[in-house]
């Protein structure tokens, strides 16, 4: 079957009436690798929502053809208890999924009981699963687990999926859906907590992939090599609609530009014709007052501004955000961080390294090789913390297990981005509120200044909004600003462009360029990478090197898993 998506007319408010989507119309043809873009904020996971059947639109229609799989936006974020057999489970049919749970409902019922009615129904379920086709899904779970973990079905099906990193998460769910029968696949945000390499798998499977592919992304390369049609949500007064670009995102940028100025151009004659339209009306109105032979010519020229009135004026250029990072920093000690013989117990060997007051280090290699790990002892303050060098936030930070040692220099005052956003301590919270009370770290701010710092940050109209609530691109700004108010001067940053979409990614790059401190980013952002003077690289056979240039083909790390 060919499988495409007709979106027409959606419109969907907010519970506070606020209009989010304004009449969202596009199609994803079959075939397809169809790009959805926009400013974090605008709905395009909500969309993503109204499409899957999660949530119901207030107005307009979804139509499409095919099986549909999904991957939404959680996947790579998974804390719970559920195993990597609950993830895989997430993608597959409804009906396979619901004899998956009858399977598991009464296997635990025989742990605790002798009954033979219970034995008699888990080995009914056991009949439905593979009635349902379980078997031969495990044959491809079998697989997708050497494809994305190293091991088998059977080995890892019972781990908890937490243990798992992000990116493994996300290349686990991927390989599944791309193995699978479905025809149309809802990706939302595939590429965040991949590596380079997962990347370029994702890349090349798509490409070669005849599935009909709709996924959110805000990664350039993956734009570039991957998307055959983009769709742009843009935002507007009466909520964001949609704008497609029938090809790649090479032409994209150009095409865009060239759009806006048509826009421009129409509206200016417009505006112009309005004038003209109304200066007639007027000199026709004062000479019929002393003519009545007038008064028809009157009449007509109102008539035809009424018209011209009602057809309104050409499609407004859309509107842009305006986001404005200021990050400060201030000076300190040259010798900002001293690893002497540092080993992180079970993730790599020892390794010493200094980093210079004023570096830009990019911290790269492959998904569960350490990085964050090392991010994480650097931001709780080293191996033995004076109070100077004690975090900037409530973050909690997980400790590290390491030998060796891993010293902050003077006046370091470490401030850290964390990749999953947790960040208990805003939760149920306001953005004013948050910046009007302040903390133990940074002082409270005057309602209008904190109301300022929301808007150069492009969160004016979340201000009363509770963190949580915020889209995965706003609590990263809004993260990136609680940096910069807090006088962090050694920024940690974990996959920080992960969510942020491509205006505020660059804001985050100008900001960087102009921070006075030093830091250290674990990105698999390659267009990010290149504003980066040198790299420390967790290679795949547990050793840290440095590098002068980006190095994306580290593979897994090689341990027992």
């Amino acid at each position: 079957m060919v499988a495409h998506i007709d979106v027409t007319d959606i419109q969907y408010f907010l519970s506070d009436g606020t209009q989010l989507l304004g009449g969202v119309t596009f199609k994803v043809t079959a075939g397809s690798k169809t790009a959805l873009i926009g400013p974090n904020g605008t709905g395009k996971t909500t969309l993503f929502k109204i499409i899957a059947g999660d949530l119901k639109a207030d107005e307009g229609s979804i139509n499409r053809t095919g099986t549909m799989g999904i991957m939404r936006q959680f996947v790579g974020q998974v804390r719970d208890d559920s195993t990597v057999k609950d993830l895989l489970l997430s993608t597959a049919a409804p009906q396979l999924a619901a004899a998956a749970a009858k399977v598991a409902k009464y296997e635990a019922q025989m742990l605790t009981s002798e009954d033979e009615k219970v034995h008699m129904r888990y080995a009914e379920a056991i009949i439905e699963w593979g009635d349902a086709g379980g078997y031969e899904l495990e044959t491809t779970w079998d697989k997708v687990c050497m494809a994305a973990l190293g091991v088998e079905f059977d080995k890892a099906g019972d781990r908890l999926a937490r243990t798992l990193s992000g990116g493994e998460q996300k290349r686990l769910v991927l390989e599944a859906l791309f193995e699978g029968n479905d025809e149309l696949l809802l990706l939302d945000e595939p590429d965040n907590y991949l590596d380079v390499p997962g990347k370029r798998w994702l890349e090349e499977t798509m490409t070669r992939s005849s599935k009909t592919v709709l996924f959110i992304s805000h990664d350039r390369e993956l734009l570039n090599n991957a998307a055959t049609r983009i769709v742009t949500l843009e935002p507007g007064h009466g909520g964001a609609t949609a704008w497609v670009h029938g090809g790649a995102f090479g032409s994209y940028v150009e095409a865009r530009k060239e759009r806006n100025e048509r826009f421009e151009e129409l509206r200016k004659r417009w505006d112009e014709e309005h004038a003209k339209l109304k200066e007639l009306v007027n000199m026709y109105k004062t000479k019929a007052a002393f003519r009545s032979d007038m008064a028809n010519r009157y009449q007509a020229a109102t008539t035809r501004l009424e018209k011209f009135l009602e057809a309104g004026p050409p499609q407004a250029i859309p509107l842009e955000q305006n986001v404005t990072m200021r990050l400060k920093g201030g000076r300190t000690a040259k010798r900002a961080i001293v690893a002497e013989k540092l080993e992180l117990t079970g993730l790599m060997k020892p390794f010493s390294t200094e980093v210079w007051f004023g570096d830009r280090v990019g911290v790269l290699g492959s998904n569960g090789s350490g990085k964050s790990h090392f991010l994480r002892l650097l931001a709780s303050g080293g191996s033995d913390p004076d109070k100077e060098h004690l975090p900037v936030s409530d973050v909690v930070i997980e400790p590290v297990p390491h030998e060796g040692s891993v010293k902050l220099g003077a006046r370091i005052r470490p401030g850290y981005f964390a990749q999953t956003h947790s960040r208990p301590d805003l939760f149920g919270r306001t953005l004013l509120d948050i910046l009007h009370r302040g903390d133990e770290h940074r002082s409270g701010l005057p309602r209008e200044a904190a109301a300022g710092a929301l808007d150069s940050y492009g969160l004016a109209a979340q201000s009363e909004q509770k963190f949580d609530s915020l889209s995965g691109g706003q609590q990263a700004r809004f993260q990136i600003l609680l940096l910069q108010l807090s006088g962090a001067t050694l920024l940690l940053l974990d996959e920080p462009t992960d969510n942020l979409d491509l205006h505020s990614g660059e804001a985050l790059e100008r900001a960087i360029d102009a921070f006075e401190g030093t830091v250290l980013a674990v990105t698999h952002d390659r267009w990010f990478a290149r504003g980066f003077d040198r790299f420390l690289v967790f290679g795949s056979d547990g050793k840290v090197y440095e590098s002068a240039e980006p190095v994306w083909d580290e593979s897994r790390v090689v341990r027992e898993r």
